[in-house]
C-alpha cells in the first residue's frame, strides 16, 4: 500500500499488532457493495471504461461468492478487509483492479462499511426484539388474571397480575426498539467520498453512491465524517440498555423460580443441573443473561474511552471500534433468541402465586384509600393503617381478621370489604393500572402493534 514511501518492510510483530482482518472480515458484504457503488461512480465520471467497470463488478461479486462459500484466504499481511478484497481483485482482473481506490481512502471506506453493517444489524435486532415481545405477550395473555404480589425493596407491596408484570418488559423492549430505530436514522448518511479527511480533487457523485447503497444522504463535513463514531456509540448504548432490561427480567425470573417464591417453572431444555447436587435445576439462561449484560455495558465504555482523547481526524485507535461493536451485536442477538425460546416455554405456578397474593398486608394501602373515601385525610389514614399493621404483627393476627373499630373509631364494621383481592384489582382502572380489563386491553393493543 505504501511501498513507495518506505524502504523497509513492516515488522512481522507490527503486522500482528496492527492487523484487523481477524475480525473485520465480516464487513465483506458491505465493503464489496461500497466498492461496486464507488466503481459505478468512477464509470459515470469517465475514470473507468465500461469494460473495466464490468470486470471490477464481476470480480467483486466472485470474491463475495468465494467468501460466502469459505473458499477465500484472508491474509494478515494485508491488514484489513479493504486491502484483502482489493488485492485479490487486482490479482484476478489486473490493472483495472488497481484503479478502484481512486478518490477514496480506507478511512471513508471503513466509516461506510461500519455504517452499513450497523444498519443491517439494527434491522435484525428489531425483529428479534419483537419476537421476544410476542413471547412475553403470549405468557401475559395466558396468565393475565393470575394475581401476584408487586414488590418494592423486594418486600410485598400491592397486588398485580403476572400479565401486568410481563407487560412492563414489553414496554421496556419497545423503548429499546425506538432507540435502535432512532440510531438507524442518524447513521444512515454516507461518508464515502470524504477521502482520508479532506475529500479528493477527483469529484465523484457522492449522492448517487449514497442512493445506490440505501443511504438517506451524504455527510456534509469530511473531517467529521472520518472521525465520527457516534453512531457506534449510540448503537452500543442501545444494545447495552436492552441488555440491562433483559438482565432485570432475568433477576425477576431467578427469584420467581426459587423454592422461596416458586412462581415460575422453566422447562428442562432451558435449565441445567448440578454435577454434585442431583436435585438442582438451575436458571442458567437467566444468570448468563445477567452476566453477559456486563459485556454489553463494557463494550460501550470500551468505545467511549478509545474515542475520548482523539484529535481530528482518523487515528489508528479507531480500529478498536469494531470488536466491541461486533461483540455487542453477537451477544445481544443470542441473548434475545435464547430468552425468546425460554419465555415461550415457561409455566407459571398459579397456586403459589395465589398463596403469595392472599397475604392481606397487600391491601393495606387499599385500606388507607377506603378511609380517605370516608373523609379521613390521607396522612392520618396512613397512620391508622400503620397502627393496624403493627397490631396484626404484635398479635400474630392476619390484618383482615383484626377488630379494626377497636383500634380507632374511624374504622367501621364494613371496612372488611377492602379485603377482597379481585375487588381490589378491579378497582384499579386508571390507564396503566393492573385491572384485568386494562391488562387484556393492553395485550390486545400490543398484539395489534406488533403485527404491523
Amino acid at each position: 500500500m505504501w511501498k513507495g514511501r518506505f524502504a523497509q518492510d513492516t515488522s512481522s510483530l507490527v503486522q500482528q499488532f496492527g492487523e484487523s482482518i481477524s475480525y473485520d472480515w465480516r464487513l465483506y458484504p458491505h465493503d464489496i457493495a461500497g466498492s461496486i457503488a464507488h466503481a459505478r461512480a468512477q464509470l459515470n465520471a469517465g475514470l473507468l471504461t465500461a469494460e473495466e467497470f464490468t470486470a471490477i463488478e464481476n470480480g467483486l461479486r466472485e470474491i463475495h461468492a468465494d467468501i460466502d462459500a469459505g473458499r477465500f484466504e484472508f491474509k494478515a499481511s494485508l491488514e484489513d478487509i479493504h486491502m484483502n478484497v482489493e488485492a485479490e481483485l487486482t490479482r484476478r482482473i489486473g490493472a483495472a483492479g488497481a484503479k478502484l481506490h481512486t478518490a477514496r481512502s480506507r478511512n471513508d471506506q471503513v466509516a461506510t462499511d461500519t455504517r452499513l453493517y450497523s444498519r443491517t444489524a439494527i434491522g435484525k435486532l428489531l425483529i428479534s426484539i419483537s419476537q421476544l415481545q410476542n413471547a412475553l405477550l403470549d405468557r401475559a395473555e395466558k396468565y393475565a388474571a393470575t394475581v401476584i404480589p408487586g414488590y418494592t425493596h423486594l418486600q410485598r407491596g400491592q397486588p398485580v397480575t403476572v400479565g401486568h408484570h410481563l407487560l412492563a418488559y414489553v414496554e421496556m423492549l419497545e423503548r429499546d426498539k425506538g432507540r435502535l430505530t432512532d440510531a438507524r436514522k442518524r447513521l444512515n448518511i454516507s461518508p464515502l467520498g470524504s477521502g482520508a479527511l479532506a475529500g479528493s480533487t477527483i469529484n465523484l457523485d457522492r449522492r448517487a453512491i449514497a442512493a445506490e447503497l440505501g443511504f438517506d444522504g451524504v455527510t456534509t463535513n469530511s473531517m467529521d465524517a472520518i472521525a465520527d463514531r457516534d453512531y457506534i456509540a449510540e448503537l452500543l448504548f442501545a444494545t447495552g440498555l436492552c441488555g440491562v432490561h433483559l438482565s432485570r427480567l432475568s433477576e425477576d425470573l431467578i427469584l420467581w423460580c426459587t423454592a422461596e417464591f416458586g412462581f415460575v417453572m422453566f422447562s428442562d431444555a432451558h435449565t441445567t443441573g448440578s454435577s454434585l447436587m442431583p436435585q438442582k435445576k438451575n436458571p442458567d439462561v437467566c444468570e448468563l443473561t445477567r452476566g453477559k449484560t456486563g459485556r454489553l455495558v463494557g463494550n460501550l465504555m470500551n468505545l467511549l474511552v478509545a474515542v475520548k482523547g482523539l484529535p481530528l481526524t482518523y487515528n489508528r485507535d479507531l480500529q478498536e471500534d469494531k470488536p466491541p461493536l461486533f461483540d455487542s451485536i453477537d451477544t445481544l442477538t443470542l441473548i434475545l433468541a435464547v430468552n425468546t425460546e425460554m419465555i415461550a416455554a415457561m409455566e407459571i405456578r398459579e397456586e403459589r402465586c395465589l398463596a403469595a397474593a392472599s397475604d392481606p398486608m397487600l391491601l393495606a394501602t387499599d385500606l388507607a384509600d377506603w378511609l380517605v373515601k370516608k373523609g379521613v385525610p390521607f396522612r392520618h389514614a396512613h397512620e391508622l393503617v400503620g397502627k393496624a399493621v403493627a397490631e396484626a404483627i404484635r398479635t400474630g393476627t392476619p390484618l383482615d381478621q383484626l377488630d379494626l373499630p377497636a383500634i380507632d373509631p374511624a374504622y367501621t364494621a364494613d371496612a372488611s370489604v377492602v379485603f377482597d383481592l379481585q375487588r381490589a384489582l378491579a378497582a384499579r382502572t386508571n390507564p396503566g393500572a393492573p385491572s384485568l380489563e386494562n391488562v387484556r386491553a393492553e395485550i390486545a393493543r400490543w398484539k395489534s402493534m406488533l403485527q404491523k
